[in-house]
């Protein structure tokens, strides 16, 4: 996740919620992803730090368990740099401009200078911090899945120029370095924001993991709904209602009950968002308390995450350790040496 800013309910419900539920089947690599935030924000990191210490912090409120998964600083493995330059070697150009998100992210963030090197490679990197650690399997939404295909291609690319012999009637390598991750496809809802806009830091419309229940009260209070529904005695279309929207996700026992209100007019919009702020809110107090019993330890959350960093270390120089190997780099000067460069003893 790109450590660009705050963590509101759209990241909840669109990534976080389906990583602590990936934790009871898979061994989770989280990365605090500060490089990519450099991407588009490299003209101002002045609050990078405070913005990785808070996503942590949100991270660990939200469920992810440091005793299940590793949690990690992208920035301090320096593998992944190591392995995204080495991965360019073998990344056609075209593939990243062909990248659907590219041009698009240029005309929306048209305040920024994003005709960069380090923004037109953002699909390599993203490849290194995936294969670094032989993942098998990524959590993306659909309109993700043309960023994890360039690194699947990526990685055919190099297995079946270094992957050793090629099985017999197939192209496939013997012995891959890399696997090719699969996707694990997540419907990722489209929070609208309060004001019925898109959910966006930017926009100043959100609700944020660490709002206190008074502020996701205020915040509730002033959602759009049916703008046909001028009078409390005026039926509405729930469909039309962006409460509507949310009580699916945060009070699904009772959304049929509340669009049948809603329709027949036995239910005001304001007794309607105080039952969607009671339940985002019995969603955030377990978040709260965490992060209050977190913050009374300050040294907490930094050990959890220099432990991570270690466990995410160890597994990325495994893979450069091969990686090295395959394509005949020396991991030291003692592999200079004469009998260790004479091509009879060479891979």
């Amino acid at each position: 996740m790109r450590s660009t800013g705050r963590l509101h309910l759209g990241n909840y419900v669109g990534a976080l919620k389906t990583w602590i539920e990936l934790q009871e089947k898979y061994d989770c690599y989280f990365m605090l992803a500060d490089w990519h935030a450099l991407t588009s924000d490299y003209a101002d990191p002045s609050n990078l730090k405070a913005t990785i210490r808070g996503n942590l912090m949100d991270w660990l409120a939200a469920g992810i368990d440091p005793e299940r998964s590793v949690v990690f600083l992208q920035s301090l493995i320096k593998e992944h740099a190591e392995l995204a330059l080495i991965l360019g070697m073998f990344t056609p150009t075209p593939w990243c401009e062909r990248n659907p998100s590219y041009k698009d992210q240029i005309v929306q963030l048209a305040n920024k200078d994003l005709e960069t090197y380090g923004f037109l490679g953002y699909p390599v990197l993203q490849a290194a911090d995936i294969l670094v650690y032989r993942a098998h399997v990524v959590p993306v939404g659909e309109d993700q899945l043309a960023h994890l295909e360039i690194t699947r291609e990526i990685a055919r690319r190099v297995n079946f120029l270094h992957g050793g012999p090629i099985e017999s009637g197939t192209n496939i390598p013997e012995n891959p370095i890399f696997p090719e991750p699969e996707p694990f496809l997540s419907a990722i809802p489209k929070l609208p924001g309060f004001d019925g806009r898109k959910m966006s830091k930017s926009y100043d419309n959100a609700i944020y993991l660490t709002d206190t229940a008074d502020q996701v009260w205020e915040k509730t209070r002033q959602m759009v709904t049916d703008p046909a529904r001028v009078k409390r005695t005026d039926k509405g279309d729930p469909e039309k209602c962006s409460v509507y929207t949310y009580h699916k996700l945060f009070t699904p026992d009772r959304t049929e009950e509340i669009g049948s209100a809603c329709r027949g007019a036995t239910i005001g919009c304001i007794d309607c968002k105080k039952i969607l702020a009671g339940s985002v809110n019995a969603i955030l107090e377990p978040m709260r308390e965490r992060r209050a019993a977190l913050e009374s330890r300050p040294g907490t959350a930094t050990e959890i995450l220099a432990d991570g960093c270690d466990r995410a270390r160890k597994e990325a120089e495994a893979t450069m350790a091969v990686v090295r190997e395959r394509l005949n780099l020396a991991g030291s000067v003692e592999d200079l040496a004469p009998e260790a460069t004479n091509p009879e003893n060479s891979h």
